[in-house]
């Protein structure tokens, strides 16, 4: 992996002004990867969080940094873009903090219509902020969480997204 980095927070702004979005367990991942989330968290999730919420994002619950091997851990096949640090996946969204009445957003069981059409505006910027978006209805290996890379394909408009 080239240029790895330890994420432990990404700038953003916020209605207040500067702030952060911390990610935990802070996963290592590529520099190209970690500025394509910041970007993403800035400019599609915080203000979908806020008009959703009335909410800012703090944190991303999330695994699958960085980790050497193949897709869907199969015994062969294609390397994981989690191999090259290229892909993040992540299991919740916590909006404000959970000791001041916190929401948590789970990817795998949302909790009613409001976190369910969350979801869905996240799902959506994904997949023009990544090259890959896959999340619960794709296949079983990714039910239970939203699974987001910026590997090249063919064509720069080529995405692929479930």
């Amino acid at each position: 992996m080239d240029d790895p980095v330890v994420v432990e927070a990404l700038a953003v702004r916020t209605a207040d002004g500067p702030g952060q979005v911390r990610l935990l367990p802070p996963p290592t991942v590529s520099c190209e990867l970690a500025r394509a989330v910041s970007l993403w968290l800035d400019t599609s999730l915080q203000p979908l969080a806020r008009g959703a919420f009335g909410r800012e994002l703090t944190a991303l619950h999330v695994g699958g940094g960085h980790e050497c091997r193949r897709r869907n851990r199969q015994a062969q096949g294609q390397l994981s873009e989690h191999a090259t640090g290229k892909a993040l996946d992540i299991f919740s969204f916590q909006l404000g903090e959970e000791k001041q009445g916190g929401v948590a957003v789970s990817v795998e069981q949302p909790k009613g219509l409001e976190q369910s059409r969350f979801l869905d505006g996240v799902r959506q910027s994904a997949c023009g902020a990544f090259m890959t978006v896959l999340g619960p209805g794709s296949d079983a290996a990714h039910a239970n969480h939203l699974h987001v890379d910026i590997q090249q394909r063919r064509a720069a408009s080529s995405r692929f997204c479930q």
